[in-house]
């Protein structure tokens, strides 16, 4: 397919999108003289209409008809000039072209061709003209704005392409319905959201005659044959014409067609009138060729091409169809070739990165092989306990010898509900090394929760703490010392259990649509692989200092603890009131000098705030992205203080299915400005393709659900082979497993991914992710609650932590709000509780049996009579403080509080705690640890605490005049 490219400026977009030219070849051109005598003849003679030009070269060199083709598509001047141009462009060979450029509101294709045909020795042409122009005002308007789809570049605007296609001579022949309706399932496939429209631009009409929009009634359950028998259905534009280009077009397609002259080259329109502007001409063969037009600010040149290729394919199979398409439903219409397809899958994988030939196959070997060559690095502290690599292995050596003391076998599981410190990232080095998978849990799980977890993953050993594990029959919980000492009584010691790189090496559970969580059970190789597909490109190695920040049950936690460990790094373990308390963690990072942070997008914005206001300096070199969508425009303040050539932001799409992470894109400040939403191009050894509902691989550009590939692949789900069967498939195209993810992306022309969310009911809420029926199965379960459902509410101004989780539930008698709420804390994690919990008659429906969430009333927040206050503080009148601070509540939480409330019951959570502490530091109050918010939550509470700080810091006696001067020095 060949291509042309040309500029519009874009201020002069609009009247070239007007305007229409026709060129025709002379070998005996006709004198200047002849020209203007025949121009009165028509009464088109004006100052201004016609020009003569002469070239260098002969008319069939290169150069002499690009010289005629710029004059075929200059547009004319704006509307004060005349509505024609004629330009007689003599060659050396006294060959000459005749370009003939209208305005198409004064002529019609038809008019200019006859007026062409009058002024080379034809006939007099019958009158055509369509008298005064209508609607070309606005010569400053835009060109036309692409579909998401198109990937346009914004600093490509104006450059016109034009991509040249064409149908073949077949023996069932393609016709002009057949075109359209398969430029209609194409569009359909590129923008399944939308009712595909096609506008036919008709350039033998002017003025609103001149559009006519096509509406498909599109169905992939009906058949071809059922599609092509209804065809389109004409409705006539509402308003303005579609064709006015300075409007913003909602059309992305527009066609107009024509007949195949050789001798007369025709353009009808000089500038894209829509996104995509199809020009299709007809030949006596009975067969097609035409060109795509199209501006690169709106569509990308590789979008344009592969679009019209999947036309012309569509149009084909669908002419060869024959009877056949009375049983095949449109969704078998394939959108291009099998080879086609294969190569858009080859694509978007990476091929991997070979392991050093003696790197261990498992997690603990690798880790085992580090500790020898680099024995007396320091490998992981907490703040109050530090322990090099080799103290780490051996005290994880002497755990996994008390693990095999108390009966563990290798393969089984291992449960671990431990505090977040140096002893939990022990504890499961030592897991492994026993040759069994770990099974991460979190102290904060309602017992309900945990007892599930252990039942469905078959643990029969938790390493946990007393008192923090309920009681489950048939599971006994050992504490992590208890382990060390069985393991310093074992003999012999430093038995090594042997393992495969297949064999899972933990599982981690997530949300799941059935109302209890999912186990994904994952092995060695796989984390290996992440940590070899990182390390050279991220510059990894025993110089870095990570950041443990997230709880060993999220698998972020499995990046931090193993992409350090595995690469030679020290490990940070921040302790958990630290991770809530954006001041200290930030004074955390200055003093140990952090070089990799992993953050949430949620978690990192306070971070970047503190940062502003914080004169200590960071060593981050690198903030990697995950668990979220990142809208790169936030980044732009930390840009200000840490350049990217110091700081590299990286965001990173990732599945705990996939193991943590699956794609990798550096964030420039270019990008931040653009408001990117590009996750990059797969990890080396991974994949990505975007598929249809059916698996199909979907063209580069169009939006479906992202299917992941390679070496990341997850074995199974635990203890659930259909819902397995179901997500982990094989790939009919590469004959691999792979597996569908559920989130909705579309692919872009240099193989990067953008992620635009969930198809599914799953959501992300500050990186945690979250199954939307759980939750709804959750409050099903609950004592007379006959009907639920659950929506996520933004906040307008789009802060991501005022985000929270609305209940709405249908209740019988006897049962209440709050007694519905109780039930959700005891069975879900408090990420998952919903914010509120209202009482419908009637959960509303849409037509077609959804939740009509548009219909939703607002919720209803719990009041003070459904809250029990521990231990009621007085707080005396409603004084200046407590005004103010429930006005700091009430502002962040976005409803009315009062002295009884509770900040989470009201839908509070830890990045709001980190404002309202920083506004209630404002009134004047010494700083309040997060840990004394949490401890302190019911607003009569927490107004107490603040009083009494207060007061504690204005009765604290003056520092001595000496002192305050030294201070001042």
């Amino acid at each position: 397919m060949a291509t042309a490219h040309w500029s519009v400026p874009p201020q002069s977009h609009e009247q070239a999108a007007l305007c229409h030219s026709l060129t025709i070849s002379c070998p005996q051109p006709p004198g200047t003289g002849e020209l203007r005598r025949r121009l009165e003849q028509v009464g088109e003679l004006a100052d201004g209409v016609l020009w003569e030009r002469r070239t260098r070269e002969r008319s069939t060199a290169p150069a002499a008809r690009r010289y005629a083709e710029q004059e075929a598509r200059r547009p004319l001047r704006a509307t004060s000039g005349p509505r024609l141009r004629i330009t007689l462009v003599r060659h050396t060979d006294d060959v000459a072209d005749l370009v003939l450029v209208a305005s198409r509101d004064a002529l019609s294709r038809a008019a200019l061709s006859d007026l062409a045909g009058f002024l080379t020795g034809g006939s007099l042409p019958r009158a055509r003209r369509h008298g005064t122009p209508r609607g070309t005002g606005g010569a400053g308007a835009a060109p036309p704005a692409g579909p998401e789809w198109g990937f346009g570049d914004l600093a490509r605007r104006g450059h016109v392409g034009a991509a040249r296609f064409s149908t073949t001579v077949r023996e069932n022949p393609v016709d002009r319905k057949l075109l359209t309706s398969a430029a209609a399932i194409v569009l359909a496939r590129y923008d399944a959201e939308e009712t595909p429209r096609i506008a036919l631009l008709d350039s033998d009409a002017a003025g609103p005659h001149a559009l006519y929009t096509y509406v498909f009634k599109y169905d992939e359950a009906l058949s071809v044959a059922g599609f092509l028998a209804v065809g389109p259905e004409t409705s006539e534009p509402a308003g303005e014409p579609a064709t006015e280009p300075g409007g913003g077009p909602a059309i992305a397609l527009g066609m107009v067609f024509g007949e195949w002259d050789e001798a007369r080259r025709y353009h009808p329109c000089l500038a894209p009138v829509f996104p995509l502007t199809l020009q299709v001409e007809q030949h006596p063969d009975r067969s097609w060729s035409g060109t795509c037009w199209y501006d690169e600010g709106a569509i990308d040149p590789r979008i344009a091409r592969a679009f019209t290729d999947q036309v012309v394919h569509v149009a084909e199979w669908l002419a060869d169809l024959g009877e056949s398409g009375e049983e095949l439903p449109l969704s078998a219409t394939p959108l291009m070739s099998a080879a086609h397809a294969a190569d858009i899958v080859r694509r978007g994988a990476t091929p991997a990165i070979a392991a050093t030939p003696t790197a261990g196959s498992t997690v603990h070997g690798r880790f085992e092989d580090l500790a020898r060559r680099h024995p007396d690095a320091v490998g992981v502290t907490d703040g109050t306990r530090t322990l090099t690599y080799r103290q780490l292995d051996e005290q994880a050596e002497l755990m996994a010898e008390g693990l095999r003391s108390s009966g563990v076998v290798p393969g089984s599981t291992v449960g671990v509900c431990l505090e977040r410190d140096a002893i939990l990232v022990v504890t499961l080095l030592a897991i492994l090394k026993s040759g069994c998978a770990y099974v991460p849990m979190d102290v904060t799980y309602p017992h309900e929760r945990l007892r599930y977890t252990v039942d469905s993953a078959g643990v029969r050993l938790v390493v946990s703490t007393v008192d923090v594990f309920p009681v489950v029959e048939g599971v006994r919980s050992v504490p992590p010392e208890e382990l060390v000492r069985l393991g310093e009584r074992s003999v012999p010691r430093g038995r090594t259990t042997s393992s495969d790189e297949n064999d899972p090496a933990y599982i981690i559970y997530t949300s799941g649509s059935t109302g209890r969580p999912k186990g994904v059970v994952v092995p060695h190789r796989n984390v290996l692989a992440l940590v070899d597909g990182t390390a050279e490109d991220f510059g990894l190695g025993e110089d870095d200092i990570w950041t443990m920040f997230h709880s060993s049950a999220f698998d972020f936690s499995v990046w931090e603890i193993w992409g350090c460990l595995l690469t030679g790094g020290q490990l940070v373990v921040v302790p958990f009131w630290i991770t809530r308390d954006t001041g200290e963690f930030h004074a955390l990072l200055a003093e140990r000098r952090v070089t990799v942070l992993s953050q949430t997008p949620s978690a990192f914005l306070p971070l970047v705030a503190q940062d502003r206001e914080s004169p200590a300096e960071l060593a981050v070199r690198l903030v990697i992205f995950g668990g979220e969508p990142l809208d790169a425009r936030e980044l732009l303040p930390w840009f200000a203080r840490h350049p990217q050539a110091e700081c590299r932001p990286i965001n990173m799409f990732g599945i705990t299915e996939t193991t943590v992470h699956v794609t990798a894109q550096t964030v420039t400040p270019e990008a931040a400005l653009r408001g990117s939403r590009s996750v990059g191009r797969a990890l080396p050894g991974w994949s990505v393709s975007v598929r249809g509902p059916r698996g199909e691989v979907l063209p580069v550009g169009a939006a479906g659900e992202i299917w992941v590939g390679g070496a990341g692949v997850a074995l199974r789900y635990q203890g659930q082979p259909e819902l397995t069967a179901r997500r982990f498939v094989i790939d009919p195209v590469t004959d691999e497993r792979i597996y569908r993810s559920g989130d909705k992306g579309r692919m872009s022309p240099d193989g990067s991914l953008a992620h635009l969310g969930r198809i599914d009911s799953q959501v992300k809420i500050r990186g945690y992710r979250i199954e939307l029926d759980e939750i709804r199965n959750v409050l099903l379960g609950a004592p007379s609650v006959s009907g639920a459902t659950v929506v996520v509410h933004h906040d307008e101004s789009g802060d991501r932590a005022a985000d929270r989780l609305d209940a709405y539930v249908v209740l019988g008698r006897g049962t209440t709000v709050a007694g519905v709420a109780e039930h959700a804390r005891q069975l879900l994690p408090d990420y998952m509780v919903p914010a509120t919990v209202t009482e419908l008659d009637v959960i509303p429906l849409t037509i077609n049996g959804k939740v009509d969430v548009a219909r939703l009333p607002a919720p209803t927040a719990p009041r003070p009579a459904e809250t029990e206050s521990p231990d009621p503080v007085g707080t005396g009148s409603a004084d200046r403080l407590e005004r103010d601070v429930l006005g700091i509540w009430s502002r962040h939480l976005g409803t009315r509080v009062g002295p009884e409330d509770n900040f989470f019951t009201l839908g509070g959570n830890s990045l709001l705690v980190v404002r309202v502490l920083a506004e209630v530091k404002g009134l004047g109050a010494p700083k309040i640890a997060v840990r004394d918010f949490y401890q302190n939550s019911f607003a009569r509470q927490f107004i107490q605490l603040v009083r009494e700080r207060m007061t504690l810091a204005s009765d604290a006696p003056a520092a001595p005049s000496d002192e305050r001067e030294g201070r001042r020095r």
